[in-house]
């Protein structure tokens, strides 16, 4: 409905994949007997969570994860890599070489304690790579945040809100991810 065309109100229509724009995957997406969006945790989607630079890597091996030295106690980790510079590029065109975690970075990141994992373009692991990575981290319980636009975010420690619409049943939700800093 249109104000502009005599309409009593304006009224928007949305039709699109759940998997779009920044968005959390549920562990249903990937496991088959795994949930859904309105079961994951709210606790894990807001606290600190640090952003950690990884500006030098084609994909997030355990070792480049080691090499953070995240500080203690992190349970809520973001990676800022050179995805953000597509952002910042308005690049609308898919790019198949985006940088995402290997399955050893995920396996890394399970026995580390990490609760959510947070990439800067739309998936948590390579375009070419089988889904290895997406099931260690959502049999681990891990919440995956893809398509973060961190654009002109420094390294460090910040409070993070990432609300998912609540959508039943659903494998994934668009969401609205927010950094105030520490």
């Amino acid at each position: 409905m249109n104000l502009a065309a005599g309409d009593e109100a304006n009224v928007s229509q949305l039709d699109t994949d759940v998997h779009v724009g920044t968005h959390v995957d549920a562990p249903c997406h990937f496991i088959e007997s795994g949930t859904a969006v309105e079961d994951l945790s709210l606790d894990v989607l807001m606290g600190v969570a640090y952003v950690a630079e990884l500006p030098e890597v084609q994909a997030v091996t355990a070792l480049d994860l080691e090499k953070l030295n995240l500080p203690p106690k992190t349970t809520r980790l973001l990676l800022y890599t050179t995805n953000s510079q597509l952002w910042q590029d308005n690049v609308t065109e898919f790019n198949k070489d985006f940088v995402a975690l290997t399955a050893d970075g995920a396996q890394w990141l399970v026995d580390k304690g990490i609760r959510l994992i947070g990439v800067d373009y739309l998936s948590v692991q390579r375009y070419h790579d089988s889904t290895l990575t997406h099931e260690i981290l959502l049999k681990a319980g891990i919440i995956i945040v893809e398509g973060l636009n961190l654009t002109n975010v420094a390294a460090g420690m910040y409070q993070l809100v990432c609300l998912p619409i609540k959508l039943v049943g659903s494998d994934g939700s668009p969401a609205r991810a927010v950094l105030i800093k520490e």
